[in-house]
């Protein structure tokens, strides 16, 4: 697929999908989603970590608004059920971990497609912004669901009522992210982490994702019997054996992803 609102790209490993409509802040049209999707299905079939980032001074801004005459015509409900729900359910249950690497603000939909991966890393002049209800509208994109499990009903209701925008910094102190970085350090950080995750037990961070999403739906013991039945599954792979080795041998593993 030949991408116009995104660069795809991989370098050991790691994949990058870089949002490239600096123009308008990176917002979110139809051939974008339809553009992410497809590269997020892309990416995870041969790299082992995948990172959202945005090109020029923003991360995404959320729905390109448009025109009068479009906002007029849009019809919402079947643009986030035939649009959004394909593109951010393929972030949520990529089977590779995945990292937002936040580089500038990012509203509405934005925020919360960031919100999305499995760590959110930003630089700390980032700020996340539900910016909703300053159009008549409620969290979309998955907010509702991401924001309560990470902040709490509190911080979640306020977030979505009075739209003010979130540093970094704050975002980080309240859970809502992994952590803030400063901008001179941002895009080595986020490098680093990523080639962190490449080069680990893959295996065993799908199931650390599926293990950690599940307990929000288990008693004790059926998260208990999850738990045993997926550290079986990674104890069979070739990493956890390694894993093994490597400490009993006294030097670095070498993961292979299997």
């Amino acid at each position: 697929m030949q991408y116009e609102t995104l660069r795809l790209r991989h370098s050991q490993n790691v994949a990058v999908i870089e949002f490239n409509r600096p123009d308008v802040m990176n917002a979110l049209n139809t051939q974008m989603r339809a553009e992410v999707l497809h590269a997020v299905q892309e990416a995870q079939k041969d790299a082992r970590a995948l990172v959202l980032t945005g090109k020029g001074r923003a991360f995404c801004s959320g729905q390109d608004l448009g025109d009068r005459a479009t906002v007029a015509s849009t019809d919402l409900e079947r643009t986030l059920r035939d649009e959004y729900v394909p593109m951010l359910v393929a972030i949520y249950e990529c089977k590779i971990p995945t990292i937002s690497a936040v580089n500038g603000p990012a509203a509405g939909a934005g925020a919360n497609l960031a919100l999305a991966a499995d760590v959110v890393i930003a630089a700390e002049s980032a700020v996340f912004l539900q910016a909703f209800t300053r159009i008549g509208l409620i969290p979309d994109a998955g907010g509702t669901y991401f924001l309560p499990r990470q902040v709490g009903m509190a911080k979640a209701m306020g977030a979505s009522l009075f739209a003010e925008p979130i540093s970094a910094k704050e975002a980080s102190q309240m859970g809502m992210i992994w952590e803030a970085v400063p901008d001179a350090e941002f895009d080595a950080h986020w490098k680093e982490r990523a080639a962190y995750l490449a080069n680990g037990p893959t295996e065993a961070y799908a199931r650390v994702k599926q293990v950690i999403r599940g307990s929000f739906d288990n008693d004790l013991p059926r998260q208990l019997l999850l738990e045993a039945k997926l550290q079986g599954e990674c104890g069979r792979t070739h990493d956890f054996r390694e894993g093994v080795l490597a400490f009993l041998d006294k030097r670095a593993a070498n993961y292979e992803g299997r």
